[in-house]
């Protein structure tokens, strides 16, 4: 059954690579309202292209935690006491995100509406940064005893490896919500979404080559890949390049494109590296939670496997779906909900 085992592992990185992919241009969306945004109008076709897909975008996260704790319990346990607040910090800013959306057109209060533009940037922020700093302490390994227990405080995951990872995910949805803007909007807001993009390739193509450097010196992945780190590393860098080589030629569908598979392939990067591994221990290899140590039993993970193949094909169809349906720009002279 170790099949089984290795096919939910995958299948948990696939829901983390949608919901990265999906959501980042959410959140990269939500922090540029009030500096994109210089009038109300303006604000309103920002948040109105996302308006149609943020919350189902959201249901990634929710299947892959759901999936999580049905497949690997005690990976579950540990990541969510150990990361407890830190979670608890990307919750409270998923809430105010969520609660921003709702009530910022109730009142057409300028004040009232300025507040909840901020709070929706904010709200997007917390998580755009944490989840950089909660992946990369994954990869990197955190103080985990040998009863499965993390040992170590909310500081320990503060570290300035984890926190360059953090800005990784910040500035990536960050272009990735440019982009998308950039596709999703019509006039001024598009024009600016489109130079936005030029500038915030560069700090992105920066940390990302600090977060590589550093991961060679703070993980196993030079003695795993190498000096030749194979296709899927390479991937990400070219996807990067050709992401800036697409925006100066203006081709913005096909930097979006890029842009994405540069999240795509950097989670696929930090998934295989990390494999059988699900939470390395800092402390002690032995006591690294993996695949099998850490998994539901074979029939658990059988019954999953008969569930998944059915309803993850339909789930994925009303999606696209979705996109197809609300695939028009947004402009001024839109119907605008938010």
């Amino acid at each position: 059954m170790e099949f089984l085992n290795t096919l939910w592992f995958i299948l948990i990185a696939v829901l983390f690579i949608g919901y990265f992919f999906l959501e980042g241009f959410d959140y990269g969306v939500g922090m540029l309202v009030p500096f994109l945004g210089k009038s109300d109008q303006e604000r309103r076709v920002i948040i109105n292209s996302v308006g149609t897909f943020w919350d189902g975008n959201e249901v990634w996260l929710l299947t892959a935690g759901g999936a999580m704790f049905a497949a690997f319990p005690n990976w579950y346990a540990t990541l969510f006491s150990g990361f407890y607040l830190a979670l608890i910090l990307m919750l409270l800013g998923l809430i105010v995100r969520g609660v921003s959306f709702e009530f910022r057109s109730k009142d057409e209060n300028p004040k009232w509406r300025n507040f909840w533009d901020w709070m929706l940037a904010i709200g997007s922020f917390i998580p755009a940064l944490l989840w950089g700093v909660a992946m990369t302490n994954i990869w990197v390994g955190v103080p985990i005893d040998q009863n499965m227990n993390y040992v170590g405080g909310f500081f320990n995951l503060l570290n300035p490896f984890a926190l360059l990872g953090g800005l990784g995910t910040l500035f990536i949805f960050l272009l990735h919500g440019a982009l998308f803007l950039s596709l999703k909007t019509e006039g001024e807001v598009e024009e600016k979404a489109k130079a936005l993009s030029a500038k915030l390739w560069i700090p992105t193509a920066i940390v990302f080559v600090l977060f590589t450097i550093f991961g060679y010196l703070k993980t196993d992945l030079f003695f795993k890949l190498g000096l030749n780190p194979g296709i899927v590393p390479i991937f990400t860098i070219l996807a990067l390049i050709f992401t800036y080589v697409f925006i100066k030629n203006g081709k913005m569908g096909w930097a979006f494109v890029m842009n994405g598979l540069t999240i795509v392939f950097t989670t696929i990067t930090i998934f295989m590296s990390m494999f059988p591994n699900v939470l390395p221990s800092s402390l002690n290899a032995e006591w690294s939670l993996t695949i099998y140590n850490a998994s539901s039993s074979p029939y658990t993970l059988k019954i999953m496997s008969i569930v998944a193949l059915i309803f993850v094909p339909i789930v994925l169809a009303y999606q696209a779906w979705t996109y197809y349906i609300f695939r028009q720009r947004v402009s001024h002279k839109s119907k605008l909900t938010y």
